[in-house]
C-alpha cells in the first residue's frame, strides 16, 4: 500500500489540516505497517509553471504534433508528478480554506499536473478518469465554520473543488475530514482538532 500526501498548508507545525493528516498517517502506518509515504508539499518544491512551453507542448500532444526539445523537457516533469499520483493506491490532501478555497500552490499543482492522457482522457463517450479504483481522502481546515450566514452549499469551494477533481480523475471514493473555528482561541482549536483527529484515526482503519 502507498500514499501520496499532497500538503497545501503553509504553516507546517502550526497547520491544523497537517496535524489532522499526521494523525492519519500514524493510524495508517499502524494498519499497514510496511505501507509507503510520498509527500507532495507545495511550498518547498519547484512546480512547473504552466505557461509558455508547457502550454504549447500541451496543445502539441492534442494536436497530435511532435514536441520541441524545450516542450518535452516540461512536460517529462508534469509526467513525472502525475506518475506519483498513479503510483499511490490512497491520495490524501491536507488543505487549509484561503476565501473559501484553497490554496494557490494547491491550485497550481493540479492545474500543472491535470492533464489528458496523464490524469484523464476523453473520446466520443466524454470525459474518462485514469485514477479510477484509488481513494482520495481531504483533511479540510478552516479558521471559522461555515453555515448560517455563510451555508457550505455555497460557499464551500475547498472540498467542493477537491471532490469534483477527484471525479475528474475517476476517483468515486471520497472522505472528508473537516478541522473548523480554528482562528477563535486556544480552547475551541483544541477540541476541534481533537475530534478531527479522532475522525482522522478512524477512518485510516478502514480506508
Amino acid at each position: 500500500m502507498h500514499v501520496l500526501h499532497v500538503e497545501g498548508s503553509p504553516r507546517k507545525q502550526r497547520s491544523a489540516s497537517l496535524d489532522v493528516a499526521r494523525s492519519f498517517i500514524s493510524s495508517w502506518q499502524t494498519r499497514y505497517p510496511s505501507g509507503t509515504i510520498d509527500t507532495l508539499d507545495v511550498w518547498n518544491m519547484a512546480l512547473p509553471p504552466f505557461d509558455g512551453a508547457a502550454l504549447d507542448a500541451k496543445y502539441a500532444g492534442l494536436a497530435g504534433q511532435a514536441r520541441t526539445v524545450e516542450q518535452e523537457t516540461v512536460w517529462n516533469e508534469i509526467r513525472a508528478l502525475a506518475e506519483r499520483f498513479h503510483r499511490a493506491d490512497l491520495i490524501l490532501f491536507s488543505a487549509p480554506m484561503w476565501n473559501f478555497g484553497i490554496p494557490y500552490r494547491l491550485k497550481h499543482l493540479i492545474d500543472a499536473v491535470s492533464q489528458k492522457d496523464l490524469l484523464f482522457t476523453f473520446d466520443e463517450r466524454g470525459l474518462l478518469g485514469l485514477l479510477g479504483g484509488r481513494t482520495v481522502v481531504i483533511v479540510a481546515a478552516r479558521g471559522v465554520a461555515l453555515g448560517e450566514d455563510f451555508p457550505e452549499k455555497d460557499f464551500d469551494f475547498q472540498t467542493a473543488y477537491l471532490r469534483m477533481w477527484s471525479r475528474m480523475v475517476g476517483v468515486t471514493d471520497v472522505r472528508t475530514v473537516t478541522v473548523e473555528k480554528t482562528l477563535f482561541g486556544p480552547e475551541a482549536d483544541e477540541a476541534s482538532r481533537s475530534k478531527a483527529k479522532a475522525e482522522a484515526a478512524a477512518l485510516a482503519g478502514v480506508v
